[in-house]
Order: structure tokens, then sequence, then C-alpha cells
């Protein structure tokens, strides 16, 4: 029973040090500190499969808002991409257009 105990014991404390992610060990160059992933942002092109994963504040946005924007061919709408209006085509991703400084 002693031996299944010490067991159990020595697991908890073995696990914890195991789970720890790569980043987050204290490694030389952090000096102690947290390391956290940054989010990669991108800057699209016209032409480029759009992926709102690498946009920066991404959001659908309704073109009678701004007046910069049109209305959307149809099969096509407008989505934010950090300060540029990007118009998007639904089913393929395609960007077709960039309106650049749309949001301040």
């Amino acid at each position: 029973m002693k031996s299944l105990l010490l067991t159990a014991i020595a697991a908890t404390l073995v696990v914890p040090s195991l789970a720890t992610p790569a980043l987050a060990q204290n490694h030389p160059g952090n000096h102690g500190r947290q390391v956290s992933q940054v989010a990669k942002y991108k800057q699209f092109k016209r032409g480029q499969k759009f992926d709102r994963r690498y946009a920066q504040n991404y959001r659908e946005i309704n073109y009678r808002q701004y007046r910069s924007l049109k209305a959307p061919p149809r099969g096509y709408h407008w989505v934010r991409s950090g300060n540029d209006a990007l118009l998007v085509a639904v089913s393929s991703g395609v960007i077709a257009s960039i309106v650049g400084g749309t949001f301040r």
C-alpha cells in the first residue's frame, strides 16, 4: 500500500513538469517570464485567398455605412482586415478589391 501511495505522489510531481509548453519553460533568454504566442497578421493583396484567421479586427461589414464602399456584386461581401475593407468572394474566398484606410 505504501509503494502505491509513493508512486502516485511521485507521478503527480513529474506530470505537471512534462505538461508545461516549451514556450513557458524558463529559458536563459526569458529571465523567468512567461512567453505567449503573438498572432501573425497578414497584408492581403488582390487575387489572394482570404483567410480570416490572419486578418486583424476581422468582421463582415455593411457597405451602406461607409461612403467609399459600393454595393458588392452577387456572391461577394465586404470584410474588415485592420483598417482596410476587402471585397471577398463568398464561395472561393478570393479577394477582388481592397479599399485602404476605410476605418480610422
